[in-house]
């Protein structure tokens, strides 16, 4: 499993022109589903995204988590992140599960935060095609990924 963690001021969702979504300070959390990625993936990925220090203390040094920070989290399924630039130009997507296996592993990753956050977490539409706008904030952008835990 792939996240990309962007660090936001606010961000949002449209579907068809309609607002679904919408966070003000926090992180927006692109999620992306593999084959071989499993409930224990889910939950090691909530965990670290909700431990993430990446939000200014008092002096200005990135110390606190999205909880102590106050922030919001808006998750977004996102099977590109899947993608495979190894050969020529046009990327393979032969890596992202398929939507029965994705789907629940998504929304077990979201459960998950919810939970450690103590409150629901905003999502896109699994499979729509989105309009996603975000002001980030830094910027503080930062890739995870389950299968390489740098």
């Amino acid at each position: 499993m792939r996240l990309l963690v962007q660090r936001v001021g606010r961000a949002s969702v449209d579907i068809g022109g309609e607002r679904i979504s919408e966070i003000g300070a926090g992180l927006l959390v692109l999620v992306g589903v593999g084959t071989d990625d499993t409930a224990e993936d889910a939950d090691y990925l909530a965990g670290k995204l909700v431990r993430l220090r990446i939000f200014d203390d008092e002096a200005g040094v990135m110390n606190r988590d999205v909880v102590q920070a106050g922030g919001e989290v808006l998750a977004v399924s996102q099977f590109t992140l899947m993608a495979s630039t190894r050969r020529g130009n046009r990327p393979s997507y032969i890596g992202a599960a398929p939507e029965a296996v994705s789907k629940p592993l998504y929304e077990a990753f979201v459960r998950r935060v919810g939970e450690l956050l103590g409150r629901p977490v905003p999502t896109g539409r699994f499979g729509a095609d989105m309009q996603v706008e975000l002001l980030n904030d830094g910027p503080v952008t930062i890739w995870m990924d389950s299968k390489n835990k740098e």
